[in-house]
């Protein structure tokens, strides 16, 4: 949390903002912003009698949006798009925005958006360590959609089906190309 009477009451001593920066702690960017938004509120130190640091920071912060006042996504939709082939976060947060862009309202950034996706996931999701004991098991599958290679000698694209192998106690992965799903 922003010490907001702690940096007013440094710059009324004289203190340089690189030294109220490291004495707070906060950046420098946050520190200036604090103290522009004071000067364009008239406040300044010594601070008017009763004030809290609640009204202080109310005052002081208001004119950053915060994520509450922010549009949130709809995770149930973002969901159910995820598990769709050639659905990436990106693209999904790409159209949140444009929707509240169209609706006029303030969109979360990309890390907030993933933030929240993540805490909403782990709320969904109980986990459990298995153990595994070494060279016991191995998963294998063929992965996803085919990949298409050139053919060195005669320069026609071929289909190739991904086989992936995966040893469960030390994850490491065995992956080979295939021209077809028999072998």
């Amino acid at each position: 949390m922003t010490k907001y009477r702690e940096i007013l009451r440094l710059k009324s001593l004289g203190f340089s903002e690189r030294n109220i920066a490291l004495s707070v702690p906060c950046s420098r960017n946050t520190m200036s912003k604090v103290l522009k938004r004071a000067e364009e509120k008239g406040i300044s130190w010594p601070l008017p009698e009763g004030i809290t640091d609640g009204d202080l920071e109310r005052q002081l912060s208001s004119s950053v949006p915060s994520a509450s006042s922010r549009r949130m996504p709809d995770y149930a939709c973002i969901r159910k798009e995820l598990l769709k082939n050639g659905v990436s976060k990106k693209l999904l947060w790409t159209e949140y925005m444009e929707d509240c862009r169209q609706a006029g309202e303030e969109p979360l950034m990309y890390s907030q958006f993933c933030y929240y996706l993540q805490q909403e996931e782990n709320k969904r999701h109980a986990t459990m360590h298995i153990n595994r004991k070494p060279a016991e098991q191995v998963e294998v599958d063929w992965a996803g959609d085919t990949a298409e290679l050139v053919d060195l000698y005669s320069g026609e694209v071929v289909q190739a089906y991904i086989f992936v192998g995966v040893m469960t106690y030390s994850q490491y992965a065995y992956v080979e190309a295939f021209s077809d799903e028999k072998q």
